[in-house]
């Protein structure tokens, strides 16, 4: 449990920075008194309402909270808080927003995945703001264009701050559906662009006597290393996108510094609601940060908001259990280069369905997490929930082979993308440089077929279940672009494979990790 608004251990990294700025010699005392300001954050929620009602509960714990001092409190996001076409997913994730009391929040690339009559209408009640000002509409008509500001002003205590928002820059690569955004009808932007127009809107804030700026970015965190170095003005980058889970401030990792020499310290707290965070910051009467502290807090360790799951199951329906886990697989720090006992549970049932020899399924589609305990629908829903169907297609051993390579190296890829490719009748190894060795086949009798990596073959086949993400070659999987070659599609996804699994078990359910994906140094 953190304690949400508690200034005593804020870490004084910028204190020679601030002394040999001001040029004040080491015992002297700072001739103003601070600016405190406690910020709660959240990014890539990804529609996920059960830890939704769970930050709510933090949420409300962070109001609650009351300090000897004066403090600055501000709630924001970064973006994709919503996903998918779904309305219902999508209006739960922008009640939560409106209930936690998020004042403005980037555009993701999922908040861009409505179609636009769509998202009117999702979004025609929203309580907050939706920044990017490096988005460039070609219709200044459509819903998301006239919806979308590039920068507000917070006036908290008497101070100002000033909040921007940036889209991704890879926006256009990372939506499923390409007839969406062109119905929103928006340009690419590279991230050259989104600094100049950052800095443009940064120069617009202070010429309005704003000193302390804060951007929600959903660039991904190399970018906003980038532009902590490339702009000057920003304090604080507030980030999403690559689902980076960012714990303390460290100096030349996430506590960065401007053109001019002042510091930028960066956040972001993971993917799927598993974590949120709260950042206290100390500023100077010129805007400058001189104390920092950041705290991450798991959602899995508060309870779920009892008003906000009947608002949600409202919405969405009243879930129903379907089983019980005895085993359920920890939470996982890096979801996409982690091995993964919930996905082998998934895909070993798409295995077991459809007949097929391996099961294939990259780890960006595997979203949620299971409890020890009852397991019902809503929690089952959550695990993949982008509804991708499954089809089974005929792959040749050195297109398996390519796809296996290809998933191995987001160990040293930017972000960890696109991740490792989780499996089902395969077991491997990856070194953290990104090769992979020690590939083996396994047949359904349990017998072992080596695999030569160096030489896979091309005239050997295996039939895949595998979803119409992946085998329309999105990700850059250009190997398994094979979905007009499919033997069989099927009218269901991963998440019901799962439900089916488990209500044909015989009592409850052991999700463990089996060594069929080894990582070694």
């Amino acid at each position: 449990m953190i304690n949400p608004v508690n200034f005593s251990q804020t870490t004084n990294l910028l204190e020679r920075y601030r002394r040999q700025k001001q040029k004040l010699p080491p015992d002297k005392p700072y001739p103003s008194e601070n600016i405190k300001t406690s910020i709660f954050y959240v990014n890539d929620y990804h529609g996920k309402a059960i830890n939704m009602e769970r930050t709510v509960t933090a949420s409300n714990e962070f109001d609650k909270y009351v300090s000897s001092d004066k403090v600055d409190k501000l709630k924001l996001s970064s973006g994709d808080i919503l996903l998918g076409e779904n309305p219902k997913v999508n209006s739960v994730a922008a009640a939560f927003l409106k209930i936690i009391g998020v004042s403005a929040s980037a555009v993701g690339n999922h908040e861009c995945d409505m179609k636009s009559s769509v998202f009117k209408d999702v979004m025609q009640n929203s309580s907050y703001k939706l920044l990017a000002c490096n988005l460039k509409p070609m219709d200044k008509n459509n819903p998301l264009a006239a919806k979308v500001e590039k920068s507000i002003i917070e006036e908290h205590n008497g101070h100002k701050y000033g909040i921007i928002g940036v889209l991704p820059t890879d926006l256009l690569s990372r939506v499923k559906y390409g007839k969406v955004l062109q119905d929103q009808k928006i340009e690419p932007v590279s991230i050259e662009e989104t600094i100049n127009d950052i800095q443009i809107e940064v120069n617009k804030l202070k010429a309005q006597g704003v000193n302390k700026i804060i951007l929600l970015s959903h660039s991904g965190y190399g970018y906003d290393r980038k532009i902590a170095r490339e702009t000057d003005g920003i304090d604080v980058i507030l980030g999403g996108h690559s689902h980076n889970l960012i714990d303390g401030v460290k100096n030349g990792e996430n506590l960065l510094y401007s053109k001019s020499g002042e510091p930028v310290v960066i956040t972001q707290a993971g993917r799927d609601g598993k974590n949120f965070g709260v950042l206290n910051l100390e500023f100077d009467d010129s805007g400058v940060i001189k104390k920092v502290q950041n705290n991450l807090g798991t959602t899995r360790s508060f309870k779920r908001n009892a008003p906000a799951r009947y608002l949600f199951e409202t919405i969405l329906g009243k879930p129903h259990v379907v089983g019980e886990i005895r085993t359920a697989p920890p939470l996982l720090t890096n979801d996409l280069i982690q091995p993964n006992p919930l996905a082998y549970y998934g895909l070993d049932a798409m295995r077991e369905i459809t007949g097929a020899d391996i099961a294939l399924v990259g780890a960006a589609n595997i979203r949620g997490y299971v409890e020890k305990g009852k397991i019902d629908t809503r929690t089952i829903e959550e695990i993949s929930p982008f509804k991708n169907k499954i089809v089974k297609i005929n792959y040749t051993e050195k297109e398996i082979v390519d796809a296996l390579k290809f998933g191995a190296k987001s160990f040293v890829n930017r972000n960890n993308k696109p991740g490792i490719m989780y499996v089902s009748g395969l077991k491997y190894t990856i070194s953290r440089s990104g090769q992979i060795y020690d590939l083996k086949f396994i047949q359904k009798d349990g017998s072992e077929e080596e695999i030569d990596i160096a030489n896979p073959r091309s005239d050997k086949f295996y039939s895949v279940a595998i979803n119409d993400y992946y085998s329309s070659g999105n990700d850059d999987m250009t190997m398994l672009n094979k979905i007009d070659q499919a033997v069989e599609r099927y009218d269901f996804d991963l998440n019901e494979c799962i439900k089916a699994k488990i209500v044909n078990t015989n009592g409850p359910v052991d999700m463990i990790d089996d060594g069929r994906i080894k990582i070694v140094d």
